[in-house]
């Protein structure tokens, strides 16, 4: 396929449950490509290969398939709903022109799905809605209508209407063509539009008219003046118009009992192809603007949204080509700096499997094996020719846990195969937290980090236990005070002398360490000084109360002895943090802990609840804004108190509720609680000091 006017890029989102790969395997079955409609239950589907996906009976990241169907090529990325997995579902939203939305008819609006359509809106993506699932019960198709409208605007207008309700549901009204189509088995049959369903029919049709009138002049003047629209304009318009993200097209139907799924193929063939949406916004290696075009006979670019990680086959690249044609058996250069990479045979996804290609012309998406150094969000491009796209924008991680390998000696390995997953994964962040020494996963939640170490044990044979990670707390001081460090020691020979005298006072919060020098007389020589602020910094990274660092002090040196013979840099070090450390104990020294920015999405009736649990969280809620149909909570909570929301959070509100946040400032720790700490820390090194 090397026009790019006969390729349609679609993504399918949504919220978690709504059946996104059910529907995906509707549309490969009617299609052709499967002989045999798999189901989630029974982990059969092509997108939801993996053993993880199977088991939990949930997609965890993106499964592609290519379909040929009326002379045109579907590129379908079926993509995860859950808040947990949705970096698939962002990076697949950078490389599609349509986003189809999958509504699931009894819940309608979910929170995942207006997080979903904010990106598609970000990416100025056509969207199509699908309203799935109505043949369960208390399923309704005008509430879901109205409630979509609701969310999203006045711009949602059904194009389908059911035939049936819930168990009783027998096929659509195609709005479009004024015809019914009935299902048997899955096969349609078109006919006449039921009589009992006339009148609503008719007041629909003449909403998606009057929707599609609005949106083109010549058509609002028929329109108003009553001339007859014929059927070739309406379709041209309504196109246009769906392209233009002026209309936004609601089909329904049930993807598991193959009711609606032809209709919405067809609505998809008049969703914008490639050579209709500009290219996205690229700059070159001067940091210029870039502009790029949807042509095959350009020079290439392509770029890398999705990664996976084998020990055996290495990674495999996924990408969508944007200008050029790339070939198997070539070379090109990567983006991000310039490096070439030598192509071997070109792919074509198709859940698990693959099709080898010759080439993959702009528009289309393919993949390619073996890749020395290409990860997610780099760009492929002709030699001399380096261009960049926006970096694909991923939430930062919500929970983290502390790992340590089962087996000794295994450390190595498992960090190989933890920076392994994290190219497959973006939304994951691996690191080693410098004051604890911990190795730190952080994930969107403890589901999240559970599947990673899944992975891990069944891909690369490596096993982990995990533990929540110590909350980085600081030590300062309140007060004013005064020591004297001295250090003295005789072995024989040459001694060690050094004596000092400093005053320890706290700085404004956040403001760090400072140093401040005020001898005077020689009573230290100057060569020593520098010897006594590094004892000092060395004394500040093992606080007095529970070991953590201090942090917002000021330590003056005023006074001290030397000997001629027997002083030395050394001995000024030990003298200058004996010195620090006895200050900093008669200076009311505190505890400080990390304060988290908050920001919690729910439903309007679980705000009372989420109020309650943060006040019971040592938190303080700053307010409320309403979001569409649900509510955003601001608070300012103690990392100590958010360990472990997550699970929380899902339990107070069945998996509708999502939150965010980051780092905010110190303060210090209630009087109560910092003896709590203070006894599990010196408990820790005590143990640690057994082993």
């Amino acid at each position: 396929m090397n026009d790019p006017g006969k390729v349609r890029n679609v993504a399918l989102v949504g919220h978690r449950g709504t059946g996104k790969t059910s529907l995906f395997e509707a549309l490969l079955y009617e299609a052709g490509v499967v002989t045999r409609l798999g189901s989630v239950a029974d982990g059969t589907t092509v997108s939801d290969w993996d053993d993880e996906e199977k088991k939990r009976e949930m997609s965890l990241s993106a499964g592609l398939a290519h379909v040929d169907r009326s002379g045109l090529t579907f590129n379908l990325i079926d993509t995860p709903g859950d808040s947990s997995f949705l970096a698939d579902a962002f990076a697949s939203l950078q490389v599609v022109e349509t986003a189809l939305m999958v509504i699931n008819a009894v819940l309608g609006v979910e929170v995942q799905t207006e997080r979903l359509w904010n990106r598609a809106v970000e990416r100025g993506l056509a969207r199509v809605l699908f309203c799935n699932m109505l043949d369960r019960e208390r399923a309704e198709f005008t509430g879901a209508v109205h409630a979509l409208k609701e969310a999203f605007g006045a711009q949602v207008v059904a194009v389908h209407l059911p035939v049936g309700a819930e168990h009783d549901l027998k096929g659509v009204v195609d709005l479009l063509s004024m015809k019914a189509y009935l299902y048997d088995g899955g096969k349609a049959k078109a006919g006449e539009i039921p009589a009992d369903l006339a009148d609503e029919t008719a007041a629909a049709r003449d909403k998606l008219v009057d929707a599609v009138a609005s949106t083109d002049d010549a058509l609002a003047e028929k329109y108003l003046m009553e001339e007859e629209i014929t059927a070739d304009e309406l379709g041209r318009a309504f196109a246009a118009a769906v392209a233009a993200g002026q209309l936004f097209p609601v089909a329904c139907g049930s993807a598991t009992h193959q009711v609606g799924v032809d209709r919405l193929f067809e609505l998809l063939a008049l969703a914008p192809s490639p050579a209709d949406a500009p290219v996205p916004g690229a700059t070159g290696a001067d940091g210029a603007a870039v502009e790029l075009a949807c042509d095959p006979a350009k020079p290439v670019t392509a770029f890398v949204f999705k990664t996976l990680a084998d020990p055996f086959s290495g990674h495999v690249n996924v990408f969508r080509v944007f200008q050029g044609t790339l070939a198997s058996d070539s070379q090109l250069a990567v983006g991000r700096d310039g490096h070439k990479e030598r192509f071997g045979q070109l792919l074509k996804p198709m859940g698990k499997e693959t099709k080898p290609v010759d080439e993959v012309a702009a528009g289309d998406i393919g993949a390619i094996a073996k890749l020395k150094d290409v990860v997610t969000g780099d760009t492929l491009c002709a030699e001399g020719n380096l261009v960049a796209f926006p970096p694909i924008s991923f939430p930062a991680p919500l929970m983290s846990f502390a790992v340590t390998a089962k087996s000794k000696g295994e450390e190595d390995k498992v960090l190989t195969a933890l920076k392994r997953l994290t190219e497959e994964d973006p939304m994951l962040d691996i690191h080693r937290d410098p004051q604890t020494g911990e190795m730190i996963i952080g994930g969107m939640s403890q589901v999240h980090v559970e599947v990673t170490v899944e992975r891990m044990k069944r891909r690369f044979g490596t096993e982990v236990e995990l533990k929540p990670p110590r909350v980085p707390y600081r030590e300062t001081v309140k007060g004013t005070a005064r020591a004297e460090g001295k250090h003295k020691k005789q072995t024989g020979g040459r001694g060690q002398f050094a004596d000092t005298w400093m005053e320890v006072s706290p700085k404004p919060r956040g403001e760090g360490f400072e140093f401040v020098d005020k001898i005077v007389g020689g009573a230290i020589p100057r060569n020593f000084i520098p010897a006594v602020e590094k004892g000092i910094r060395a004394a500040m990274s093992d606080g007095f109360l529970a070991g953590y660092p201090v942090v917002d002090v000021q330590a003056k040196l005023y006074d001290g002895k030397y000997h001629p013979v027997d002083s030395s840099d050394m001995a000024f070090q030990i003298a200058g943090s004996i010195g620090f450390k006895a200050a900093v104990e008669k200076a009311q020294p505190v505890l400080l802990e990390p304060i988290m920015s908050v920001e919690i999405t729910v439903p309007e009736e679980n705000v009372g609840d989420i109020i309650g649990d943060l006040n019971s969280r040592r938190g303080r809620v700053l307010g409320t804004t309403p979001r569409g149909h649900a509510n955003v909570i601001g608070a300012e909570v103690p990392m100590a108190e958010m360990l472990t929301y997550a699970p929380d959070l899902t339990s107070m509100t069945g998996g509708r509720g999502d939150y965010h946040m980051e780092f905010l400032r110190y303060e210090e720790v209630p009087a109560h609680l910092t003896q709590k700490i203070v006894e599990q820390a010196k408990k820790e090194r005590e143990e640690a000091q057994k082993s």
